[in-house]
């Protein structure tokens, strides 16, 4: 068995500062996954301020799948990590920064490392797919989480 990685990246636009978007990206709740879109439950363990273990059971059409996953936090940098633990995508990493994006707005500029374990590598062709299909499910998760923090931000 060897293990090999796909990369990906995307951006995500919001409407409020910087400042504002990573606190409310970063207040963990365990409905999170509603808010994503997809149907499942989500556990949380704080460790300390600014390390958390998230364990999210997904339900999928064909099956059910656990997420087990290490979040650290770097408020000074609006910066977090996310670090796959369970067997599924085990050491799969993802970098969030929220960064200021105009006068009013911020983003988020997400690249993963999906790990994958099978008997050989793809070609770099299928890997590429893999690459936008991951970005594209990814990122409509986080289209979901922009309209769900519009909503809770312009009250």
């Amino acid at each position: 068995m060897i293990a090999y990685s796909v990369h990906y990246k995307f951006s995500q636009h919001f409407n409020f500062p910087a400042q504002d978007a990573y606190r409310w990206c970063t207040d963990y709740q365990t409905d999170d996954i509603v808010l994503m879109g997809s149907k499942g439950k989500r556990q949380i363990q704080r460790i300390n301020d600014d390390t958390l273990v998230l364990t999210d059971t997904l339900f999928g059409k064909e099956r059910k799948t656990v997420k087990k996953r290490l979040v650290r936090l770097y408020p000074e940098c609006l910066f977090w990590t996310n670090t796959r633990l369970s067997a599924d995508g085990r050491h799969s990493q993802f970098l969030y920064q929220i960064v200021p994006d105009g006068e009013k707005g911020s983003r988020l500029d997400f690249t993963g490392s999906q790990v994958y374990y099978n008997s050989k590598k793809p070609t770099p062709v299928r890997i590429a797919l893999m690459a936008n299909e991951l970005a594209k499910e990814d990122s409509l998760g986080w289209k979901s989480l922009a309209k769900a923090m519009e909503k809770d931000l312009s009250r």
